[in-house]
């Protein structure tokens, strides 16, 4: 009998383990909800940008600072043909 393992001990090892999985899943899942504006945040600006491709036929670049408000300041310019 000297030879059987202390199962006082296994338990509580494996209850631990459990409590820190669920802790770590509880954590993951909060971090999961407080990132949702921002995959709504992300999903509005592939729309915005499409349209703006669409719209002035220019490249992604110019559509990305159009949705961000940046427009003005990286206007884009046509060459003339002088």
């Amino acid at each position: 009998m000297s030879n059987s393992p202390n199962n006082k001990n296994f338990d509580w090892i494996n209850v631990l383990n459990g409590v820190a999985l669920l802790l770590c899943a509880c954590c993951l899942a909060l971090i999961a909800v407080n990132l949702s504006p921002v995959a709504q945040w992300a999903n509005n600006q592939n729309i915005c940008v499409e349209q703006e491709i669409a719209k002035s036929k220019a490249p992604i670049s110019w559509g990305v600072r159009k949705c961000n408000g940046r427009s003005k300041v990286y206007k884009v310019t046509e060459k003339t043909a002088s």
